[in-house]
């Protein structure tokens, strides 16, 4: 297979170094040890390029971040298209409350043929009850936006609604106002005229501010108005933009400077049906399709979104095609392959459906990048956008839990755009985890079919990112290339942050083979977020990054063209062995448990049950209904997530754990925990789990779970198992009716101290990269070696803090730290600090072109 690679050519010098040191999440300690370790550079060798694709970002529509996040649009349910399908608390008038100015009516959303378009279909009736003679008097509702409208004093605000009226004339006056109702613009008044739909629009100036500001717009005189697409946009947007973004998180996303903006999903995009939009009797819970979200704003569908709110659509393709560019990056659009993923098991079998999003695919192309005399490409320039967004890649699919039947609709897909468009990489994936049967086989399937460039999604404890650094070293260089499209260390904190740094000293280690990564999910609104961790948070007036966004960061803006070959020490590490009492759990499961018995190595009884007499000795979580019944402790309820009891002794080790157990009803199997210390630490044998698709033990450290061995078994409801886990030492043996299931050894080493070194072809500096992820100073020994000659001096970076340390709104802990270092030779010594991420830049002469 040739790899196609997006990197420019470069000239000049340069090489950077960076270490990383982790240490456990505890408190630093001021006065902590230092360790010595050595870092040997090869400075006058070349290692693999690092492509100028390899750090983008991935935008999703989760955690509020478009509509009352990067899109602009200051009025929530601004078309009244709110539906119990979005949220079971919804309706049309979801964000909006009464508000009377001295005159009285009713307000009413409604779907009729007096709509707005097939398309745009609940509008607002006010009924009146005025006779007008009260010019200050009318009768409306007040939005108050996202958790209140942020207004400045002095800034500009564009309002727009579309109106109609059964009367001559029916003024529409707007007002601005803060938390205490007093006037913060003067008020706007447009008066509205005829039976036809009409955009009607002004401007306010806000004269004071707020973050608890609100919209009232109420209509005075007698007889019935109609209102849609009621909108307050401030003139105030990314570049200036119309229809544009929020500037302060846009520019957030341009510090970084990404490479690349995948988008708009995520699970946004496979999930829901795929069928089109078509009044009236349209699928309100569909997947994201790209034409829905182009053309005139008041034009578009609004949708449900996975994540259980409404999409407006006006941050729409062309909005992300255009937004990409403005900060200089490559769009990267994901299409839905017509199977589910994302707890979804299911994929359409209708050909001339397939057959639709194929030809859907192949027109979102031409959008893209067709002359403006095309069709689609005329849509585009109509929109404001004549010449080509010069789109090359396309992803097809995410998060497939059905293998087989994705990459069939896969091949499909790609060999229609190969076909018509050769120039585009059509991008695979490998499923929602980074190991299991299902990745195997996707990814078996992809380099069978010599597929370009996969995307694999994780998420995982920040243990399983320190010992997986050298995750990518054994890949196939002959198979696909690696997108990591999806990956976070499940928190956070700034620990979180170094684990994660940790992991992309090896992945640019490896840049002959990973060519684009972005961390997932970009924003999160802090009030209204359905996912943890994220990249930028925000409420509706002030953003701030985390400390996983710093780390991005200098990587993103210090990631250098070329890999120099380098060797760190490690660290002696010492595995204690699996200690721990024991766990009966459930996930949306009902279930039975008897006879658990724990014995330790040498045939002794630990603890012994039946639930003759109760179930006193276990304590639980809080979560499910746990009882005894007929002599089985039961677990419920079918609605319950991590339902767990637990008992016995956290320093118990080398026993065996043997229980029954019987599913009754739900949607998994069982929880079997063992090692328990708490509840955020301990491993568990998912039987059962993931919708009943497949078992594997899991381990969780404060929380985060990461799989440690996996396979297809599943549970058949209303028999009887036989389980038994055996533990000895850091040994794991599982059987199911007395076969063995698997066996594992938990012996993987988190290496605290982490480094990889670049070249900056055109500054000529080496970047050393440094993570150190522990609590004592590495006091380590640099050598450079002689190939090169190196400057006396270099640029220092350094992240640092506690390991529990957050970034919020108020207080930033963790902030980048620059300044130079002095005393550098071919070879001196450095004390990386305690919990930090080290950036050196040292000036060279001498270093290879290539």
């Amino acid at each position: 297979m040739s790899t196609r690679r997006l990197r420019t050519g470069l000239t000049a010098g340069a090489l950077i170094v960076g270490v990383l040191v982790v240490a456990p999440p505890t408190v630093a300690d001021p006065v902590a040890a230092e360790t010595d370790y050595s870092l040997s550079v090869d400075a006058g060798a070349a290692g693999p390029a690092i492509d100028d694709t390899l750090y983008g970002v991935f935008f999703e529509d989760i955690n509020q971040a478009a509509d009352g996040g990067l899109y602009a649009e200051l009025v929530q349910n601004r078309s009244f298209e709110y539906n119990q399908a979005d949220n079971a608390s919804f309706t049309p008038l979801t964000a909006w409350r009464e508000m009377s100015v001295g005159a009285t009516g009713t307000a009413e959303a409604v779907d009729d043929s007096g709509r707005l378009n097939e398309n745009n279909r609940t509008y607002l009736r006010l009924d009146l009850d005025g006779d007008g003679t009260a010019p200050e008097a009318g009768y409306g509702l007040a939005n108050a936006g996202w958790g209140g409208i942020a207004l400045d004093a002095g800034a500009a605000y564009d309002f727009s609604v579309q109106a109609r009226t059964d009367q001559s004339r029916t003024p529409l006056t707007v007002r601005l106002r803060d938390g205490q109702g007093a006037d913060l613009a003067e008020p706007l008044t447009l008066d509205i005229a005829g039976d036809g739909w009409a955009r009607y629009s002004g401007t306010l100036r806000a004269t004071g501010t707020t973050d608890a500001g609100e919209i009232v717009v109420t209509a005075g005189g007698a007889g019935s108005v109609a209102l849609d697409m009621v909108s307050l946009f401030p003139q105030d947007t990314y570049l200036g933009r119309e229809n544009g973004l929020r500037p302060d998180l846009a520019q957030r996303v341009a510090d970084l400077e990404p490479s690349f903006v995948r988008f708009p999903g995520g699970c946004v995009v496979n999930t829901g049906s795929h069928e089109a939009y078509e009044a009236p009797d349209f699928p309100r819970e569909r997947s994201f399709q790209w034409k829905e979200t182009v053309g005139p704003v008041e034009e578009r569908p609004t949708n449900h979104n996975f994540w259980g709110y409404n999409q407006s659509y006006g941050l729409g393709y062309y909005e992300y095609f255009q937004f990409s560019e403005d900060i200089g990056a490559l769009p990267l659009p994901v299409l839905p392959a017509l199977v589910t993923g994302c707890g979804e098991d299911h994929h359409t079998d209708d050909p001339e459906l397939l057959q639709r999003h194929i030809q859907d695919a192949l027109d979102l192309v031409e959008f893209a990048n067709g002359p403006a005399d095309s069709e689609w490409g005329a849509l585009r320039a109509e929109m404001g956008h004549p010449e080509p967004f010069g789109l090359t890649h396309v992803a097809v699919g995410n998060e497939e839990n059905l293998a087989e039947e994705f990459y069939a609709n896969f091949e499909r897909f790609r060999e229609a755009i190969e076909a018509e468009h050769p120039g585009i990489t059509v991008v695979s994936n490998s499923g929602p985890g980074s190991s299991g049967p299902l990745f195997d086989h996707l990814w078996r399937l992809n380099t069978e079919g010599g597929v370009e460039l996969v995307d694999e999604h994780f998420y995982n404890s920040p243990a399983w990112f320190l010992e997986n650094n050298d995750r990518y070293d054994s890949y196939d260089r002959e198979g696909p290339d690696v997108f990591l499209g999806e990956y976070a260390s499940r928190d956070n904190t700034f620990y979180n942050a170094l684990a994660e740094a940790s992991f992309l000293t090896g992945v640019e280690r490896n840049a002959d083979i990973v060519k684009m990564t972005s961390y997932a999910p970009l924003f999160a609104h802090e009030t209204n977020h359905q996912w943890h961790p994220d990249l930028i948070w925000f409420d509706n007036d002030e953003s701030w990054p985390s400390a996983s966004y710093e780390v991005q960061k200098l990587f993103s803006t210090n990631r250098g063209h070329q890999v120099v070959p380098s060797e760190a020490s490690g660290t002696p590490v010492a595995l204690d062995p699996i200690t721990g009492a024991v766990g009966l759990g459930t996930w949306l499961t009902s279930a039975a448990y008897d006879d658990v018995t724990v014995t330790s190595a040498d045939g002794a009884t630990l603890f012994a049950e039946d639930f003759s007499a109760g179930a006193d000795r276990w304590s639980g979580n809080g979560n499910g209904s746990w009882a005894v019944q007929d002599g089985a402790y039961v677990q419920g309820d079918t609605a319950a997530e991590d339902a767990l009891v637990t008992a016995g002794d956290p320093g118990w080790r080398d026993y065996d754990l043997n229980v029954t157990a019987t599913k009754q009803a739900g949607a998994e199997g069982f929880l079997i925990a063992f090692g328990v210390q708490d509840t955020g630490n301990y491993y568990w044998w998912n039987l059962g789990g993931w919708g009943n698709t497949s078992s594997a033990v899991e381990r969780a450290e404060g929380g985060a779970k990461s799989t440690l061995i996996q396979n297809g078994t599943t549970i058949e409801t209303g028999r009887a198992y036989d389980i038994e886990i055996q533990v000895r030492g850091r040994q794991v043996t599982l059987l199911l009716d007395g076969q063995e299931w698997g066996s594992f050894t938990d012996d993987a080493i988190a290496e605290p101290f982490r480094q990889v070194v670049t070249r900056d072809l055109e500054t000529g500096e080496l970047i050393v990269k440094v993570v150190n992820a522990q609590q004592d100073a590495a006091r380590t020994t640099i050598d450079l070696g002689t190939d090169v000659q190196v400057g006396t001096s270099a640029e220092l970076t350094v992240l640092r803090g506690a390991p529990e340390a957050v970034n919020t709104r108020t207080e930033r802990p963790i902030q980048p730290e620059t300044s130079t270092l002095d005393g550098v030779d071919s070879t001196f010594t450095h004390t990386f600090p305690p919990y930090s991420v080290t950036f050196l830049r040292i000036p060279t002469e001498g270093a290879p072109a290539d």
